[in-house]
């Protein structure tokens, strides 16, 4: 049994992907050729979009993003400690400091209410509202944006969030590396902020061959300030540069193999909800030894994975092991909050800090999920998981 079978895909779509992927050859534009802006045009109509922006791999896309509103050192952006480190990388690279916000126990993603009291708490300097970074000039600190991830392919509360930073003068970025195709309150994953970004990396929902990554706004300045800085910084001219920028542009291979692969995608997501509803009926039980997880009105999940909590901390270890005997795959995501990762020692953060998300890195794990995954395999890793009950 697979964890993502990608196998099953290659089989179905070989035909187009090798048509695809000759076409490139033949032409020689392997930089900036045609099916780049071909791969643009179609997600940006798909997400609703009025702009996107292919780029080298999701934390490119989120570093353009960041650039793009100039961050910088002294600036502080908030986001969640429950994700995949790549999310707060971005910020810190460039000088800025990440600010952390615990997460909603029912959707895993960043609280509202959390955001605003931490807004609040670094304002008025006053770390006993909220924990703040404890190694940093925190007097020195401006509150500039919120980096919103859309884990497990759930989006966030884009309605909250956003209202929350027009109230406070702060940007808002969508980090839909794992939602792309999702949707909230009938608009698609990509487009819930000023700046969407996603990832292409093989695992996820839409999926390359390789690293690639895109942007989405409806800022036609944003948009044409990402694309700069994709090609480092590069104005009128090759050898004109008018930003620091990054090499992050998107190959052309990976849109070439992206387009192949779109073909099917609005169909693989119809599977995947097909997937996790039958997981929902399978482990919807009193006597479960797991929590399956919800999804709030008006939203849809892509399921990027499907993940379920441990109704005690002790059960997982026996569960995985179980599954592993078993030769069922299984993953966690996150086994170390981001404010725990050495990585960020200097922010001075601590555990207890944020009890949600640290609660939850021991209880969570995931079991395959792809639109390929058949009844009887998740009966079968149902009724491994049921007989701890």
């Amino acid at each position: 049994m697979e964890f993502i079978d990608l196998k099953l895909q290659q089989a179905r779509i070989r035909n187009p992907i090798d048509q695809r992927i000759k076409a490139v050859l033949a032409h020689g534009r392997y930089i900036m050729g045609p099916e780049v802006k071909e791969l643009e045009e179609a997600l940006a109509s798909y997400t609703g979009s009025r702009h996107a922006v292919g780029c080298a791999s999701g934390t490119d896309a989120l570093l353009l993003a960041l650039l793009a509103h100039d961050v910088k050192p002294g600036d502080a952006v908030f986001t969640t400690p429950f994700s995949f480190i790549a999310t707060a990388e971005a910020i810190a690279l460039l000088g800025a400091t990440p600010i952390f916000v615990d997460i909603d126990p029912a959707t895993f993603n960043l609280h509202p209410e959390n955001l605003q009291r931490a807004i609040e708490a670094l304002l008025d300097r006053d770390p006993t509202r909220h924990p703040l970074p404890r190694q940093t000039t925190g007097s020195t600190l401006h509150p500039k944006g919120i980096i919103a991830v859309d884990l497990f392919g759930l989006p966030a509360d884009y309605r909250q969030i956003n209202a929350i930073a027009q109230s406070n003068g702060m940007f808002v970025i969508e980090d839909a590396a794992q939602s792309f195709g999702a949707g909230y309150f009938g608009k698609k994953a990509g487009s819930l902020a000023q700046i969407g970004c996603t990832s292409f990396f093989p695992a996820k929902p839409l999926g390359g061959y390789g690293d690639a990554g895109m942007c989405f706004t409806d800022d036609a300045a944003l948009a044409d300030k990402m694309r700069c800085l994709s090609l480092h910084g590069q104005g009128a001219h090759k050898y004109d540069h008018i930003h620091i920028g990054i090499n992050g542009r998107l190959d052309t291979l990976q849109a070439a193999i992206l387009l192949a692969k779109f073909e099917i995608f609005p169909e693989e997501v119809a599977l995947r909800r097909q997937v996790a509803d039958q997981y929902h009926k399978l482990l919807f039980s009193q006597s479960s030894p797991v929590l399956p997880p919800a999804v709030p009105e008006n939203y849809d999940s892509v399921w990027a994975q499907y993940s379920v909590l441990t109704k005690k901390q002790e059960y997982r270890r026996n569960l995985l092991d179980r599954l592993h005997e078993a030769g069922i795959p299984t993953a966690i995501y996150y086994p170390k909050p981001l404010h725990l990762q050495p990585a960020f020692n200097h922010l001075g953060y601590k555990a207890g800090d944020f009890s949600v998300s640290e609660d939850y890195a021991r209880r969570i794990f995931s079991i395959p999920m792809h639109p390929y995954l058949e009844k009887e395999q998740q009966e079968r890793i149902a009724g491994m998981l049921l007989e701890l009950s």
